[in-house]
């Protein structure tokens, strides 16, 4: 009798796992990837006044504190050094990372609504109506992405900009939101398009399945069909690209907050600090630390994040052994 635990008797989920387990590289980078986030979860607490007293001074800061101590290099009182307004480098990357992180998962979430509804709606229905949703997706890709973006938030500041100046008071933090909606709506506008794409070939390769002709005659109406027996046979290839999905969306976002189009000061993210310390660079003196810790914090999360992606891809690949 063959064990219950041989890999015969596993589901396809749990052979997956297995595979990406053994995938040394996309095993270390979730790891990674999984402190990183813990860290800059908690970071906030540290600064609290309960723990402060407990905790090593150097990373107790809050990251929009002021002090004298302008572009202090790193040192046991700041690990990763200060900036122009003397505020701690290590504190303003974790805070900055924390909206870098959130401004790509808000982004894949948009990716993982809108393209997969899109898909899936035209890979089932197919025909004409297949035809005319998939040509809008040719349309959008043919615009380029990135100006597209820069277009739509510079539209929007300049309209913000004539509201206040035209006497309509808006808040400071009125017109925050209205700068992330801008860019949460950007950079989904542009991100769920592959998705689509995606989504779309596997949905128009199992509508014509067995499975799927038996659930039909049993009465299944096509909301049934497509939510309960087709588009779980598609989770694994959206788990994959969402995965992927998530840094170039922390890209796009750093490129935008690089060029003053992002996060707005005082919120910070991996990219407007990036351009921060960019700023700072002269002929006199280099404060190299202000362009090193960011780029690395940014660097270290994209590439653990890309491993991790492959990892899943090549986890949920069928041909693999």
């Amino acid at each position: 009798m063959s064990d219950a635990k041989s890999p015969v008797h596993l589901s396809p989920n749990q052979k997956a796992w297995r595979r990406f387990q053994r995938n040394h590289g996309a095993m270390v980078s979730a790891v990674i990837l999984t402190v990183l986030v813990l860290l800059v979860l908690i970071w906030p607490l540290f600064s609290r006044p309960f723990l402060t007293s407990t905790l090593p001074a150097a990373i107790s800061y809050n990251p929009n504190a002021v002090s004298d101590a302008q572009f202090a290099a790193p040192s046991h009182a700041h690990w990763f050094g200060t900036d122009v307004h003397g505020r701690d480098l290590l504190a303003r990357i974790c805070y900055g990372a924390r909206i870098s992180l959130f401004v790509g998962l808000v982004g894949a979430a948009v990716s993982l609504i809108i393209g997969v509804l899109w898909g899936a709606i035209a890979g089932y229905c197919g025909g004409r109506f297949d035809e005319a949703m998939m040509r809008f997706v040719d349309i959008l890709y043919s615009m380029p992405s990135i100006v597209f973006v820069i277009v739509l938030i510079t539209t929007l500041n300049a309209v913000l900009a004539l509201r206040q100046a035209g006497g309509h008071g808006m808040s400071p933090e009125a017109v925050r939101m209205w700068q992330f909606a801008g860019l949460f709506v950007g950079l989904g506008a542009i991100s769920w398009l592959t998705m689509a794409r995606i989504v779309r070939g596997q949905v128009l390769s199992l509508r014509t399945r067995a499975f799927v002709d038996a659930s039909r005659v049993l009465g299944a109406t096509h909301t049934r069909i497509l939510l309960r027996h087709i588009l779980p046979n598609v989770y694994g290839i959206i788990i994959v690209y969402l995965t992927l999905t998530i840094p170039s969306i922390i890209l796009y976002e750093s490129f935008l907050s690089y060029l003053g189009l992002g996060i707005q000061p005082p919120q910070a993210s991996l990219g407007s600090l990036i351009a921060s310390g960019a700023e700072q660079i002269n002929s006199v003196r280099i404060y190299w630390w202000l362009i090193v810790f960011p780029g690395g914090m940014l660097a270290t999360t994209l590439l653990a994040l890309n491993f991790v992606g492959d990892g899943l891809r090549d986890a949920f690949d069928p041909r693999e052994k």
